[in-house]
């Protein structure tokens, strides 16, 4: 709505222009250059919000850019809104209106602060190195546009990867069998390889095997998936390749992988569970030459 107000307010600058004697054919053609140029910021600011594998730097700064149009606001914007974004509101301060307000903002009352009773306790019993973010969530139009990988900002992603602290801590407190080792096999599917992943920093040779598998088993169906509602499940080639590579970072346990490719299990899941549009065809050996420099 605010590109759509710049837009008309250029129409009404227009008209105002023309009245005043201006060369109608002249502002026309500034007129229509200026809601291109609106209308190209608006699709790039668009598919910024969509989120991708990678926002370049030149992307952030078009965005810096685009943020610094400003538009006129006449209205009381603490009016209409919950008790908690009031009082988040009503700590800022309030300029005379109207007021010309940046097209995109990360403003203090976006920043929502963490609870001592959210805090993770500072014994950490459990030794997670899960890094708690300052804030429970940032709401700024820039800093969640600017997200560089996905469209999860650090807050939102912090929410999500907690959530196998919260395994580990549910599992260990029931009473399964010493040796069934339910909550490592549970609790280790986001570990890595090379030590570099939560909520531990366990390294595959720490880890056992069903949590290896876990792990794999985890990140393929997390790429296949058609019901998530940030990115559209990958079809079997793409799903199989951003593994491949994954296991050449050190993600992912290279023997398991390669088992996993040549049993063809992700065939007999894929038939199960994905669309027939994802099930391509994966050239295999060649899948697996490309791991020679893992």
């Amino acid at each position: 709505m605010r590109f759509e107000l710049l837009k008309a307010s250029a129409e009404r600058d227009h008209w105002q222009a023309v009245a005043a004697g201006g060369d109608p054919q002249v502002l026309q053609a500034q007129l229509e250059a200026c809601w291109a140029e609106l209308d190209a910021d608006f699709a790039f600011v668009a598919a910024c919000n969509l989120g991708g594998e990678v926002l370049e730097p030149a992307a952030v700064e078009r965005l810096e850019r685009i943020a610094q149009r400003q538009w006129r606001r006449t209205l009381d914007d603490r009016l209409g809104i919950s008790a908690d974004e009031r009082c988040r509101a009503e700590a800022e301060p309030q300029p005379a209106l109207p007021a010309l307000e940046p097209l995109l903002a990360d403003r203090p009352r976006h920043r929502i602060a963490r609870a001592p009773q959210q805090r993770r306790p500072a014994a950490n019993p459990g030794g997670f190195t899960l890094e708690e973010p300052e804030l429970l969530a940032d709401r700024g139009e820039l800093h969640n546009l600017r997200v560089s990988r996905g469209t999860l900002n650090a807050e939102e992603r912090y929410v999500i990867n907690d959530h196998i602290v919260q395994t580990i801590r549910m599992l260990e407190a029931l009473p399964f069998p010493p040796l069934a080792a339910v909550p490592a096999i549970a609790g280790g599917h986001h570990e890595r390889m090379d030590g570099r992943g939560y909520p531990l920093s366990l390294r595959g040779e720490q880890m056992g095997p069903l949590a290896r598998m876990m792990a794999l088993a985890d990140v393929f169906e997390a790429l296949t998936a058609a019901d998530r509602p940030y990115e559209d499940g990958k079809s079997l080639s793409q799903a199989l390749g951003i593994m491949a590579a994954k296991v050449r970072e050190g993600h992912l346990d290279l023997e398991l992988f390669v088992l996993f490719v040549r049993s063809g299990v992700y065939r007999r899941y894929a038939q199960e569970c994905l669309a027939p549009s994802q099930c391509d065809g994966v050239d295999e050996e060649a899948l697996l030459a490309s791991l020679a420099q893992a």
